[in-house]
């Protein structure tokens, strides 16, 4: 008879993997037949612009890249990051001392808490927020205190609600903008004022910058690096993943705060050795080439967004549209929980949106779909949802 091995404790005590679970729920669906319209996950559509695959292509054939890559990644890669930062924001990194290479953003934002933070120290969380925060918090054996992201103030936290004593006692802050799973997008008075929190209370900053390259309505998302002593305080996190359609390749970067990313890179150095070099020169022809691709793609999730909110709005729905990244944060009937509206989508019109309790208490009262499908997806959703006659124009 097999023996079955107990999980250490510290396994035992992560989170449960919201996502695992849609992903599942929504399989169950498409194995009865059904026709499910997913807008559940965050998984790109589109597939990686012909010019980085064929960097790829040609790299894979290097026998050099056959071989292990240097631990802490090649420099052309790290100059390429620094490259796209000036580039893009005005902002000087030493390529050399501020830019860390990473397995995708994830493992840089579940390392980042093991790196800087001791078992019992407090880290301050947004809610909602994406759930693989709690995972690195989890990891460090930290004590997490949620930042509440409410609608009448943008979605942006209200530092006034943090008392001294968790002041006192935090180390390290998570911040997201453009946001998931709400839209919205970070004001340069927000960061100037995270700048000033971070510096009088010592507390490490980490901006996701997942979605930067997702802005809408001519507005460019603004880098945490943009603000002024920002570098002295924190990093931000990059990933190509939704940048270039390379969700798959799992390659991202730190950058910033020389301190931090030092630390991220002695982790990584007990953990891997680094990427995969043909993925490394693809990702640097990613950030250092043409960019046409990355204007087309913003431009589609800007056309999807539009056709999304004007459909329901037009069935009585009252949306917001979201200000950046390619999720809207959609209010359910009052009468039900998010939990029960999400049922009531996929039981009903055989759609999937993530509920938003799944992504912290503040989420309570919100679904998060993606507008990762086609506009003709899209119609045919607002369609279903308009079959269900929850809403009245």
């Amino acid at each position: 008879m097999m023996k079955q091995f107990p999980p250490s404790e510290l396994l035992n005590s992560l989170p449960k993997q919201f996502f695992a679970g849609l992903v599942k729920k929504v399989g169950e669906y498409i194995a009865e037949g059904h026709d499910v319209i997913n807008l559940g996950q965050g998984n790109p559509d589109q597939p990686t612009p012909a010019h980085i695959v064929a960097k790829l292509q040609e790299a894979a054939a290097n026998p050099l890249n056959h071989k292990y890559s240097p631990f802490q990644g090649y420099g052309y890669l790290k100059q390429a990051a620094a490259d796209f930062y000036l580039r893009e924001y005005g902002v000087t990194i030493d390529p050399a001392k501020e830019v860390a290479i990473l397995f995708g953003g994830k493992a840089g934002l579940v390392e980042i808490p093991q790196c800087l933070l001791n078992p019992g120290d407090t880290i301050l969380v947004p809610d909602p927020g994406y759930p693989d925060y709690w995972s690195g918090v989890a990891l460090a054996k930290a004590e997490m205190v949620t930042m509440p992201l409410r609608e009448q103030n943008n979605f942006l936290p209200d530092f006034h609600e943090l008392s001294p004593e968790v002041l006192s006692k935090a180390k390290l802050m998570f911040l997201n903008y453009p946001n998931n799973p709400t839209g919205a997008t970070a004001t340069q008075e927000f960061f100037e004022e995270t700048v000033k929190l971070a510096s009088e209370n010592d507390i490490s900053i980490v901006h996701d910058f997942a979605y930067g390259a997702i802005g809408f309505d001519g507005e460019k998302p603004l880098s945490f690096l943009q603000v002024d002593g920002a570098k002295d305080v924190g990093i931000e996190i990059y990933t190509l993943s939704k940048t270039y359609n390379m969700a798959g390749w799992r390659v991202g970067f730190a950058v910033g705060n020389e301190s931090v990313i030092s630390a991220i890179e002695l982790l990584q150095d007990h953990l891997y050795v680094s990427l995969f070099g043909a993925v490394q020169e693809a990702a640097a022809e990613a950030l250092t080439g043409p960019q046409n691709c990355v204007k087309e793609l913003n431009e589609l999730y800007e056309r999807r967004r539009n056709v999304l909110i004007d459909g329901l709005r037009s069935i009585g729905w009252n949306v917001t549209a979201p200000k950046g990244s390619f999720f809207a944060w959609l209010k359910v009937p009052d009468r039900l929980s998010s939990e029960e509206f999400s049922n009531i989508l996929l039981e009903k019109a055989h759609i999937m949106a993530a509920p938003g309790i799944g992504f912290g208490e503040f989420g309570e009262g919100y679904v998060r779909v993606g507008l990762l499908s086609s506009e003709e997806r899209l119609v045919e959703a607002v369609r279903r949802i308009s079959c269900l006659e929850i809403f009245k124009k």
